[in-house]
């Protein structure tokens, strides 16, 4: 059970650093600037390289909202829920703290800004309301945890897993950064909010209860509808990991 916390945590902390890291430091640098197309290519990327790293270990979820999904569906174990969501909370937090510390040293720098955090209305790239932040994080969260499901089943091929997660978080990103920034993580939330401050900390319930919820919904329908028969492994990365 260790190396698996330890695999969360390291997972997570790949994701925020070089997700946000990527919008931190690269979205907008002058002339060169990666854009939002680049920071969703840095997010399908993190999952995609942390998911074959150590992914035959975990499960590489790396997400709150996966783990809750993964259990409802029975591909989890509920008992584990709770330890795996702490290891991601500490790794993003731990990547927040680092990405922090970078930022602190660029030249007259008088504030973090919104530091690549969440948020809905007047906190949203696009001034997008509460709702359609709630249903843009709920719909995209159900269809990744319907793609990781799918992606994962012992009828799909082995082995290609991680790259169709990847995708889809790419993809993912490219709808919704101009929503709410994209989460469909909790984890991913809570890093930033906590060093952002003020309303984000304020709006963080959203992108806890919107990608739970959507993970959660997806998952009883592919458990009505599209599953073949129970499962025995819950691994993004391989298909060899038990519940």
């Amino acid at each position: 059970m260790t190396r698996k916390l330890v695999a969360e945590a390291f997972g997570t902390f790949w994701l925020v650093f070089a997700g946000c890291g990527s919008a931190l430091f690269a979205a907008g640098f002058p002339q060169l600037g990666i854009g939002f197309a680049g920071v969703s290519l840095a997010f399908g990327l993190t999952v995609l390289t942390m998911a074959y790293a150590v992914g035959p270990i975990s499960g590489g979820h790396f997400n709150p909202a996966v783990t809750t999904g993964l259990a409802v569906a029975g591909r989890f174990s509920w008992s584990q829920v709770g330890p795996y969501i702490g290891a991601q909370l500490a790794g993003g937090i731990a990547a927040a703290l680092v990405l922090y510390v970078i930022l602190s040293g660029k030249a007259g720098l008088t504030t973090i800004g919104g530091f690549a955090a969440n948020g809905f209305d007047n906190l949203s790239p696009g001034n997008y309301s509460m709702i359609s932040a709630f249903v843009a994080e709920a719909v995209l969260t159900g269809f990744f945890l319907l793609i990781i499901l799918g992606s994962t089943d012992k009828r799909a091929a082995p082995g290609f897993a991680p790259i169709a997660i990847g995708l889809a978080l790419t993809l993912i990103h490219l709808v919704s950064i101009p929503i709410t920034n994209t989460s469909v993580n909790p984890a991913r939330s809570t890093s930033q909010a906590l060093f952002a401050g003020g309303q984000y900390v304020e709006q963080l319930w959203l992108f806890w209860i919107a990608p739970i919820v959507g993970a959660a919904v997806a998952a009883l329908i592919y458990k009505a509808l599209l599953a073949d028969e129970p499962k025995t492994s819950t691994a993004v990365g391989s298909r060899a990991v038990p519940a």
